[in-house]
């Protein structure tokens, strides 16, 4: 089993460019099955979780062909299977968003429940409310669950949360239903204003993505088609802080300013000089560091997924953070790792205190979830000593390469195979 090995202390500079966004490429390449015929998508990462979605289309009859240099072609015409295995949904909780499209496609569709990273439950349960007001009908037995409908109506849904792949299976199914389709408090986050357009780039007819009311016009076919997946902001949020922890100066690139606006208010709230240009972004890293209070919350709040990376920032600021945790339930399983490397982190319920040390010592250290990875990583820049991380396939299934990218900017860090 892989692990990665830092040697902390250096300050990291230079140019570093962001990969496209896993979170967005999985919807997308599940929307391909929507419509059959030739889909060349751009920008699609290196990961492991695209690996695995791959590996699910083509169980589906679908055929995936890597181009190289982030370009993937999936031909769907093939595509008659419409039962997504347990083999491959259990290491992924995105493989439920194969759902949707299936439903809307060949009238039927099984999929095992999710797994994927243990940071929650993240039930599906509104994803099914909406696709049975559709017009599904919805059965869960054996451990999967099976909807059904041939003649799926446009109507409205309301959420009672705004999640992000309930709103993509929803939107999915919907586009070839008959009618209008409105999806009221609807995720707005970026990964679902793409999957919009490249929806509405195979021929549907949707408004208001990016907001939270969604209006879906059913069409009766889609077709084929060409779309380039955004850049990963929580990628490139990661880099901002290793800029920022580090005490460098890295300037991030084929990155969008516009969806890291919560992360850069509070870099810069924590005294860190933060430069935006188009598609660009710079960090200096400056000390002392501040300590900043913290508390997720859906888009356009602080994302939960750059919660473990601005806790490992904290670990060393002055002062005491508090970091509150609303997405979900466990999410705080790196704080063990991070006090085995020296910081002075408590927790009661969703909230966790960070008060800032000088130092952190490198240590041992077990990875238990994706985002929790990439912190034990970034606090492995700072730390004296020797970190070195195990169980980094959480780290692979959503960072294309992320060793490889600190080392060209300067970190003493290489994976041992």
């Amino acid at each position: 089993m892989d692990s990665i090995v830092i040697h902390g202390g250096l300050p990291l500079r230079g140019k570093v460019a962001v990969s496209g966004a896993k979170n967005a490429a999985l919807p997308i390449l599940a929307a391909t099955l929507l419509a059959s015929g030739r889909h060349l998508i751009h920008n699609v990462p290196a990961v492991q979780d695209v690996k695995t979605i791959s590996k699910l289309l083509t169980t589906l009859g679908a055929r995936v062909t890597e181009l190289g240099g982030g370009d993937v072609e999936v031909d769907t015409t093939g595509v008659e299977r419409f039962q997504a295995p347990y083999e491959l949904v259990k290491t992924m909780r995105a493989s439920v968003l194969v759902l949707g499209p299936l439903l809307g496609r060949l009238g039927k569709a099984r999929v095992s429940l999710p797994g994927g990273c243990a940071i929650g439950a993240r039930p599906i349960d509104q994803h099914l409310k909406g696709l049975q007001a559709l017009g599904a009908r919805v059965e869960l037995k054996g451990g999967d669950v099976s909807v059904s409908g041939r003649k799926l109506k446009g109507t409205h849904v309301y959420l009672d949360m705004p999640t992000v792949t309930g709103t993509a299976n929803i939107m999915m199914a919907a586009v070839l239903a008959e009618g209008e389709t409105v999806i009221d408090n609807a995720a707005c986050e970026p990964e679902v204003e793409t999957l919009a357009a490249a929806l509405n780039a195979m021929g549907a007819g949707i408004k208001g993505a990016g907001t939270d009311r969604i209006e879906i016009t059913g069409v009766r076919t889609l077709h084929g088609s060409e779309f380039t997946v955004i850049p990963d902001r929580i990628e490139a949020g990661t880099l901002l802080v290793a800029g920022a922890i580090s005490g460098g100066e890295v300037h991030v690139t084929r990155c969008v300013p516009e969806n890291l606006k919560a992360v850069t208010a509070k870099l810069r709230e924590a005294g860190l000089p933060v430069e935006e240009g188009d598609r660009e972004m710079r960090v200096t890293g400056s000390r002392p560091l501040r300590a900043v209070d913290i508390k997720t919350a859906p888009h356009p709040g602080f994302a939960t997924d750059m919660q473990a990376q601005l806790m490992a920032l904290m670990s060393v600021s002055e002062g005491v953070s508090v970091i509150t945790e609303t997405v979900f339930e466990n999410r705080f399983m790196h704080v063990a790792e991070l006090k085995r490397m020296g910081a002075d982190i408590s927790v009661v319920g969703n909230t966790a205190r960070v008060k800032g040390v000088a130092r952190l010592s490198g240590a041992p250290v077990m990875a238990t979830d994706l985002r929790a990875s990439a912190s034990l990583v970034l606090a492995g820049l700072v730390a004296e000593g020797e970190t070195t991380v195990s169980r980094v396939y959480h780290l692979d299934r959503g960072y294309e390469g992320l060793e490889k990218k600190l080392a060209a900017l300067g970190a003493r860090i290489w994976r041992l195979k």
